[in-house]
């Protein structure tokens, strides 16, 4: 249990700045806009970075490539199925009008159903997750390419 409550930790953290960001951009009816949600893949790479720092710094010697790729994917999938969940119940509960003012920024004349808007949103964040945290273990990997003198 110890080794799931750093990424837990991190993935609610992450997920807090994710709803705070997606709230501010709400209050300055910019939250249609689907060009901002690219910040949030900064945000989850940022988290998942701490995340993984964090974890190196605790096990020093110890740490693996495989338990930090872990860590990442943890700290993300938590922050995206929180962000999720939280989107839903903004999209269903908060502001009904949200999916349809949404829609209408989107050209292509999209008729879809939360849901699906939802499942989108998923998607997008757990494959965020990934690539950022495939990313971010290229700096923290342990490199056997230099050999000392």
């Amino acid at each position: 249990m110890k080794e799931l409550s750093l990424p837990l930790r991190f993935g609610l953290v992450t997920s807090a700045v994710l709803i705070a960001y997606f709230l501010v951009l709400a209050l300055f009816h910019r939250h249609t806009n689907p060009v901002f949600s690219f910040f949030n893949a900064v945000i989850t790479a940022f988290g998942i970075f701490e995340a993984i720092r964090v974890y190196k710094l605790q096990n020093g010697e110890t740490f693996t490539y495989a338990d930090g790729f872990k860590t990442g994917l943890i700290t993300g999938g938590v922050a995206t199925i929180l962000f999720t969940v939280f989107f839903l119940l903004y999209a269903t509960e908060i502001n009904a009008e949200f999916i349809p003012e949404l829609l209408a920024t989107i050209k292509g004349g999209f008729d879809t159903n939360v849901g699906m808007i939802t499942a989108v949103v998923a998607i997008m964040g757990f494959a965020t997750t990934v690539v950022c945290t495939l990313t971010v273990m290229q700096l923290f990997k342990n490199s056997k390419n230099m050999r000392s003198k």
